[in-house]
């Protein structure tokens, strides 16, 4: 009798545990949530409304043309395209130098490993700053070039590491077993240990995406010409510096229906912040089979 109160209170603990940490968790969502919820609001409310900032829940009367003069702006959909640009070639750079690095490290036959590992690990730990690298850049010419930012974003010495430690959970028996078949080097990366890095490889594709999505630092110092130019340097343009005006992309009959409806310049940087973030966003169910899987790689020790 006294077991079954026992298991009783347990199970009554246990359910008023798992509501605590549901609330817990809603109140995490929401504050992740709300803050683009409310950019999103603002963006999409009446112009008396978002300017009043009395918006907090819902819309207050839709207006969308904010985002249709942004829509028609040239010059966002120039910086975007570089930006898909820097994305895609950023992406596989680094994944494929990552994988090859660490298939390499991962091996027990190369010599002087350690030396190789701390060659790496140093300058994870100790740059040579900012100065350097633009005299690095502008010596191989690279300046003031897409390419610019497409090589200093095609390695990351910490993904490396990542997937070397990754390689090290896989059987050393099977590369020598494929060994003893005839395979060489390059056909076991690509036929065995490839396809079992994808949890890996889907981290690094997503944390790469996101960063390279969000910088604007590169470009700030290694490209003046805008013309070349990512999206967050233009959405910095527009709201830190305030060198461009969205409002004078229309045609007249355009801005006069927008100084009748008084439309807010910060009304069009909160349809900018969504048009910039909703991308990024959307690419994450894609990554996300494997993402919780390999997202513990930082505690795998090798």
């Amino acid at each position: 009798m006294d077991s079954i109160k026992k298991g009783n209170r347990i199970k009554d603990e246990s359910k008023a545990a798992n509501m605590l940490i549901g609330i817990f968790m809603l109140a995490v969502i929401f504050i992740t949530l709300y803050p683009l919820y409310y950019v999103f609001i603002l963006s999409v409310s009446d112009p008396i409304e978002a300017a009043t900032m009395k918006v907090f829940l819902y819309p207050k009367g839709l207006y969308f043309r904010a985002y249709k003069i942004i829509l028609k702006d040239q010059n966002i959909w120039r910086s975007f395209g570089y930006t898909i640009f820097y994305v895609l070639t950023g992406t596989f750079l680094t994944i494929f130098t990552s994988t090859t690095t660490g298939y390499v490290l991962s091996s027990p036959h190369l010599r002087g490993k350690k030396w190789v590992t701390i060659f790496l690990l140093v300058p994870m730990y100790f740059s040579g700053g900012t100065i350097p690298s633009f005299l690095l850049i502008s010596k191989l010419h690279l300046y003031n070039t897409v390419w610019a930012l497409v090589f200093t974003s095609s390695f990351n010495i910490m993904y490396m590491i990542y997937v070397r430690s990754y390689f090290y959970s896989i059987p050393e028996e099977m590369r020598e077993a494929a060994k003893i078949e005839g395979a060489g080097n390059f056909k076991i990366f690509r036929q065995i240990y490839l396809p079992l890095a994808m949890p890996v490889i889907a981290v690094i594709a997503i944390y790469t995406i996101v960063n390279i999505w969000n910088s604007w630092y590169n470009s700030m110092v290694y490209q003046p010409n805008t013309d070349i130019q990512p999206l967050q340097m233009y959405l910095r343009r527009v709201l830190i510096e305030q060198t461009v005006d969205l409002t004078k992309t229309g045609s007249m009959a355009e801005m006069e229906a927008l100084a009748r409806t008084r439309l807010s310049t910060s009304q069009l940087k909160y349809s900018m912040i969504i048009f910039t973030t909703v991308p990024v966003i959307i690419v994450y169910p894609f990554f996300q089979k494997h993402f919780v899987k390999g997202v513990m790689l930082g505690s795998v020790k090798g």
